[in-house]
C-alpha cells in the first residue's frame, strides 16, 4: 500500500506527533504521506513545501504553529509511551489489522497495550451506559459465548453494556477495548482494573496519545474503529438517539453486518434496537444468531459450574438471571429468613463466577440455567 513508510521506531513517532496537530486528520495525513512517505521529513518542512504536497495552507501553517509550540513532541511523544508500556501501530506496519485498513479513514497511528492479534475475527458489542438488568445480562452472556468461540469481542470500555460485554468476554477469551481518550487513562475510573484484566487476555488501544483527557468530540471518532475492528456489530440496548446507533450506522456504512437484540416496546433503551431491526438490522435473540454468519454452527459448551457450599446453594436457589437482588432481599427470600455470614458467601460466589454483583449492589446468578 502506497503511504508512510515507517522502518524505524522513531519515524511512527513523527507520524504519531503529527497525527496531533490540530486539523491535520487521517485523510490530509494520508494524501502527504503518498507523496512524501518519510514522516520525519514532513515534520521539518517549512509551509511553503507542505502546500504543494496537498495539504490546505491553515492546515500547514497549523502545523507550523504546533511545531514552534512543541517542538520535542516526537521524543515526549517516546518517552510517555515507554513509561506507559505503549507502541504506536503504524498503518504500514503487519501488526496493523487490515479490517480496519479498509475503512473510509483508518487512524494514521494506534497506541496499543497489550496483544493486539491483526487477523483475529472480532465483533463489536455496543449499548446503553444506562443498562438495565436484562442489557447486563444479554451482553454478558453473548459475549462470553461468542469468545468461547474463539471471537475477540470489541467495545468502548465505557459503563453499561461495554463493561458488561468485557466482563463477559474475559470468562472464556479475548476483549479488546478501544478508548476515547489516552491510553495510560481509565475512563471511567472504575473500570481501571477491567482494564488490566484485558491487557492480560486482549488489548486495549486508542488513536490519542498518553496524556490525552476524554473530550466528547473523541467518542464518535472512537467510535469508528470500534466498527471498524469488527465483521459485525452487536446493539443490546440503545435509545433512539445514541452514540450506540452512530456505531452502528458506521458499520452498515462500511457494510459489515449489524445485529440488534430486541426488548422491551416500552423501554427507551430498546427504541435504538427495533428501529435498527426496521431498517433491516438482524434480529438476534441468542449469540448462536451471530455465530452462525461467523460460519460456527456448533455452540461451544457451557462452563462447568464451580461446586457449591450448602450455604453457596441456599442463595443459589433464591437468585435468577434477570432480577438481581440486594443482601436484603436475598436474606427475605431465604428459607429460615436469616445467614448470619451473608456477604462472605456471596464474595465466595463471585469469585468462582457463579453470582454477579451490579452497579447497585444487587446480585444475580452469572448465567442462565
Amino acid at each position: 500500500m502506497e503511504g508512510y513508510r515507517c522502518g524505524q521506531e522513531e519515524d511512527r513517532f513523527y507520524l504519531a506527533a503529527l497525527a496531533r496537530v490540530p486539523g491535520l486528520g487521517s485523510v490530509h495525513l494520508r494524501r502527504i504521506g503518498a507523496r512524501c512517505p518519510d514522516p520525519k521529513r514532513i515534520w521539518q518542512m517549512p509551509v511553503a513545501e507542505l502546500v504543494p504536497l496537498g495539504l490546505p495552507p491553515r492546515v500547514a501553517e497549523a502545523l507550523q504553529a504546533y511545531r514552534t509550540q512543541e517542538p520535542d513532541a516526537p521524543e515526549r511523544l517516546a518517552e510517555d509511551c515507554q513509561r506507559v508500556g505503549a507502541r504506536v501501530i503504524s498503518l504500514d506496519m503487519e501488526e496493523y489489522p487490515e479490517v480496519l485498513r479498509e475503512i473510509f479513514a483508518p487512524p494514521i497511528v494506534l497506541y496499543c497495550r497489550g496483544t493486539l492479534i491483526p487477523d483475529a475475527r472480532r465483533v463489536a458489542m455496543v449499548g446503553s451506559r444506562r443498562l438495565s438488568p436484562y442489557g447486563e445480562g444479554v451482553a454478558g452472556e453473548f459475549a462470553e459465548r461468542i469468545a468461547a468461540a474463539g471471537i475477540t469481542v470489541v467495545s468502548g470500555g465505557a459503563r453499561g453494556i461495554d463493561t458488561s460485554s468485557h466482563t463477559g468476554a474475559l470468562k472464556s477469551g479475548r476483549t479488546v477495548a478501544v478508548l476515547g481518550c489516552g491510553i495510560d487513562i481509565a475512563y471511567p475510573r472504575e473500570n481501571r482494573r477491567l482494564f488490566r484484566q484485558i491487557l492480560e487476555q486482549g488489548a486495549v488501544i486508542s488513536e490519542y496519545g498518553p496524556g490525552t483527557q476524554p473530550l466528547p468530540a473523541f467518542f464518535p471518532a472512537r467510535n469508528r474503529i470500534i466498527s471498524g475492528l469488527a465483521e459485525g456489530t452487536i446493539v443490546v440496548e440503545a435509545a433512539k438517539r445514541s452514540g450506540s446507533l452512530i456505531t452502528a450506522e458506521m458499520a452498515l456504512s462500511e457494510g459489515r453486518n449489524v445485529y440488534a437484540v430486541p426488548g422491551s416496546i416500552w423501554s427507551d433503551t430498546s427504541a435504538g434496537c427495533h428501529h435498527l431491526i426496521q431498517q433491516g438490522a438482524k434480529l438476534v435473540t441468542g449469540p448462536q444468531d451471530v455465530l452462525e454468519d461467523f460460519g460456527i454452527v456448533e455452540m461451544p459448551p457451557r462452563r462447568k459450574r464451580p461446586q457449591m457450599s450448602r450455604d453457596e446453594h441456599k442463595v443459589w436457589q433464591v437468585l435468577s438471571f434477570e432480577h438481581p437482588l440486594s443482601a436484603e432481599e436475598i436474606l427475605m427470600s431465604l428459607p429460615d429468613g436469616e445467614m448470619a455470614n451473608l456477604s462472605y458467601v456471596l464474595l465466595q460466589m463471585e469469585f468462582k463466577g457463579l453470582v454477579i454483583e451490579n452497579e447497585r449492589h444487587a446480585f444475580r446468578r452469572a448465567e442462565r440455567e
